[in-house]
């Protein structure tokens, strides 16, 4: 295990470098970002040739890759436009963003599994015919549509709860937010519990527990869920950093100053440092998750074992 885990961390850093020098490159050719800078009257040439020296724009490509990267690992993301230090939006937008994803992974794996796996055991039936038309519908509805719709239902029209987030974005307030983000995660997450434990539950290990008297709720839980779980617990690794960073519509909607709306405003001002900075964080949440789950099959199936 541990010559497996070192092994895995020595690949991670390839991955790392090369993730970040795409990420890099296809930022730096979303315009001129100097030009965003000066309103909309163009800046003077000397003014430009200021602040791309300031910058460190005036730079071939390459090198003020390696300039980011040595700054990097010591701690320095760069510096905004606006002259606040990247470091200091990462400290506030990660954490909330963090809380949020929490959020909806509690409602991916509770709800998630749970339908799957009642859906899986009653094929055919009444509930698993409800559950695929469910999940179906839900997968077909855009993001910024049910966010809406529940937004004016939930907070607006019967005042069950804020139809916005306050800057503190304690827990309760993103518990909708959180439904909304983890919607079609969710539904992805029951459609492939479904299938995972429909076919473990025709395997053989299964009739053979069932035919030595096991009771019903071990075979369950001992036997047919852990092994059912595997394809799921990949998918929810996975997911873990595409709802971080793929909450630019759920925290637009809900007023949350996350870092979806971080990277939106990054993008939208042209501020190469802040997109950069806050997508360097999401490559290591990745490959963290990633190595995370690799380790968790062997929790989850005994069989695998590491070299």
């Amino acid at each position: 295990m541990g010559r497996y885990v070192i092994r895995r961390l020595l690949q991670m850093i390839p991955v790392f470098f090369g993730a970040t020098l795409l990420l890099f490159l296809m930022v730096n050719v979303m315009g001129d970002p100097i030009a965003g800078l000066c309103g909309d009257r163009a800046c003077d040439p000397a003014t430009a040739a200021r602040l791309r020296e300031e910058y460190g724009l005036d730079k071939p490509v390459w090198q003020q890759y390696l300039t980011y990267m040595g700054n990097v690992f010591t701690g320095d993301f760069g510096t905004a436009f606006n002259g606040q230090k990247v470091t200091e939006l990462l400290a506030d937008a990660y954490p909330v963003t963090l809380r949020l994803t929490i959020v909806a992974i509690f409602f991916e794996i509770v709800v998630g599994i749970t339908l799957g796996v009642l859906s899986g055991l009653r094929r055919g039936r009444a509930i698993d015919t409800g559950t695929l038309i469910g999940t179906l519908v839900v997968i077909s509805i855009p993001t910024f549509v049910t966010g809406y719709v529940l937004q004016y239902l939930l907070g607006v029209k019967w005042g069950w709860v804020s139809p916005t987030v306050s800057s503190g974005a304690p827990f309760d307030e993103l518990i909708l937010p959180g439904i909304v983000l983890a919607s079609v995660s969710l539904a992805y997450v029951t459609r492939l519990t479904r299938t995972s434990v429909g076919e473990n539950a025709r395997a053989d290990y299964v009739r053979t527990a069932v035919a030595k008297g096991l009771p019903r709720r071990r075979v369950i839980t001992r036997h047919l869920l852990r092994n059912s779980l595997i394809p799921v617990v990949t998918f929810i690794g996975t997911d873990i950093g595409a709802l971080m960073g793929g909450a630019i519509v759920t925290e637009r909607i809900f007023n949350i100053h996350g870092v979806g709306y971080q990277l939106y405003q990054g993008i939208l001002r042209q501020n190469t440092q802040t997109v950069v900075g806050f997508a360097t964080i999401l490559v290591l949440v990745f490959l963290v998750a990633n190595l995370l789950v690799d380790l968790l099959y062997s929790v989850l199936d005994p069989r695998i074992r590491y070299a």
